[in-house]
């Protein structure tokens, strides 16, 4: 076959699917086609040799994607950002006027400012952080598991549901295998990757005065534990708002590539060998070139590109695993993290996505969080009274119908929002879980600090769609028409009729 067989049978592949309502036969014609592709003499002609070869380089690489997807989604995030704002473990970008559209990254919250930067313990050995009181953070290896503290009560969590219960210290991280002399007066984080994630969040009172909360951000301090004081770099706060930067999963051969730069940083410590072998498939082995050819990389970005949309499929699913992800059973609001899996504290997934029970790690579950979704830690997902906030998630309508730039919607709110700090309503573009852009507001989200009027009852209807109501333009959020949207509705510190269910917001309804 010749060398371009494979774009061939792509392209083909891909006329098939867009005849969608032929899509279910032309892929079982596929797959037989695969199947039945002659031999000779018990023995696959060169034909059938090489198609075979191209199917399964293609098929080992979507996996491998798949399989990665939370390093992707870091990646995505490391060097969107380095592009944009700068490398080092002294500089920290801070959404400085909060998170717009603007920034591409999976489901911002515009709501609070963030900061995020990413640090190479390999290069820069143990890192010290240190926080102000107040500042709430979570420091993730890279696969954005929350990295565990000495004692083991702790994961992650840095501020008022971390080791220092919102007062501040200092923060030592250690890179994997670390076996030198750990000095006292530090909370003592362990890596499970050299590449150590930062991300921090700090709340404001006054949308219209983001000050207080900026100057928090910016007493936070980075450097390398070794490092005598004299000979630290000055911390860099460059204002990422109103900055364009692409920081999500790449869906081309850079996903490839940068995980190439990730594996000759980690070695070992990444994966256990089998992972390690899924991408050595790829041709990604540490120490080793990486460095495809043309018809390869043409089947790396289209395995890329395949493997990212299977994950936009997957990652809108009410149901994964076998498990149901409805919050309520009688509406269409999902969350992948506390209805995983069963109700209660003990949970069978822990939130390295590892089934505890059967000693595995669920994949598909896995792909569902970080196609859409970064950065969980206990205090983040807390269920205890006035801590942590609490998520729910609409992809339909009340009709069960994809939700839609074209349409509009009403969702009510009963009285008294269980939130103690706060709530809102945030809409994300279907097509990668960024801020849904629109030219009739700056941030796609609508909260209680946007001061929205409430009806006669004590409920209160936010309306959505791509224009809004006679009158209602104080309770809207707009939509782009032609674009699909998701939607998170985000409670605060939630009250105790939050996390018992008992407080149930309505469907997104269509209006006329």
């Amino acid at each position: 076959m010749k060398s371009d067989a494979f774009v061939s049978t792509a392209t083909a592949i891909l006329m098939l699917a867009g005849a969608a309502s032929d899509s279910a036969l032309a892929q079982t014609d596929r797959f037989e086609a695969l199947a039945d592709l002659p031999f000779e003499q018990n023995r696959a002609t060169p034909e059938t040799a090489q198609t075979l070869l191209d199917e399964l380089e293609f098929q080992q690489a979507t996996q491998a994607y798949l399989w990665a997807m939370p390093l992707i989604n870091t990646l995505g995030m490391k060097f969107g950002s380095e592009e944009v704002f700068g490398a080092g473990y002294n500089v920290l970008p801070v959404w400085k006027e909060r998170l717009d559209p603007k920034t591409l990254v999976t489901t911002p919250n515009s709501d609070v400012l963030y900061a995020m930067s990413y640090v190479d313990m390999g290069e820069t050995g143990p890192i010290v952080f240190e926080a102000p009181p107040n500042l709430q953070g979570i420091l993730l290896d890279f696969w954005q598991r929350p990295i565990p503290v000495d004692g083991g009560t702790f994961f992650g969590d840095v501020g008022l549901p971390g080791p220092d219960a919102g007062k501040g210290g200092k923060f030592l991280v250690l890179p994997p295998g670390y076996d030198g002399d750990v000095p006292e007066g530090y909370y003592v984080y362990r890596s499970g990757t050299n590449n150590l994630f930062i991300f921090l969040r700090a709340f404001y009172q006054d949308p219209d005065d983001l000050t207080p909360a900026v100057k928090l951000m910016e007493q936070a301090k980075i450097y390398p534990l070794n490092l005598p004081e004299d000979e630290r770099k000055p911390m860099k706060f460059p204002n990422a708002s109103g900055v364009s930067a692409n920081m999500l999963p790449r869906s081309d051969a850079t996903a490839f590539e940068q995980l190439k730069w990730l594996v000759d940083s980690e070695g070992e410590s990444l994966a256990s060998a089998d992972g390690l072998g899924l991408l050595a498939n790829v041709g990604i082995i540490a120490g080793r070139p990486f460095e495809p050819n043309a018809k390869q990389r043409t089947i790396l970005d289209a395995a890329a590109k395949t493997a990212y949309k299977t994950s936009r499929v997957i990652g809108t699913q009410p149901e994964i695993g076998g498990r149901d992800l409805r919050v309520y059973k009688d509406r269409k609001w999902v969350n992948p993290i506390n209805n995983v899996t069963e109700p209660g504290a003990e949970k069978t997934l822990d939130l390295t996505w590892r089934n505890k029970a059967a000693g595995f790690y669920e994949i598909e579950p896995r792909v569902w969080m970080f196609t859409d979704y970064y950065s969980l830690s206990p205090g983040m997902v807390s269920l205890t009274p006035g801590k942590g906030a609490f998520y729910v998630i609409a992809f339909e309508d009340a009709d069960g119908d994809a939700l839609s730039g074209d349409a509009s919607y009403k969702v009510t709110l009963p009285p008294d929002v269980p939130a103690e700090l706060f709530w809102s309503l945030t809409l994300y573009e279907a097509e990668n879980a960024s801020g849904l852009a629109t030219d009739a507001r700056r941030f796609p989200s609508l909260g209680s600090r946007d001061e929205p009027v409430q009806n006669a009852d004590g409920t209160t209807t936010l309306y959505v769609g791509p224009k809004a109501p006679d009158g209602k333009e104080v309770n809207w959020l707009p939509t782009a028409p032609g674009r699909g949207f998701f939607a998170i509705l985000r409670l605060y510190g939630p009250g105790e009729k939050a996390i018992d269910y008992s407080w149930t917001p309505g469907d997104f309804e269509k209006v006329e």
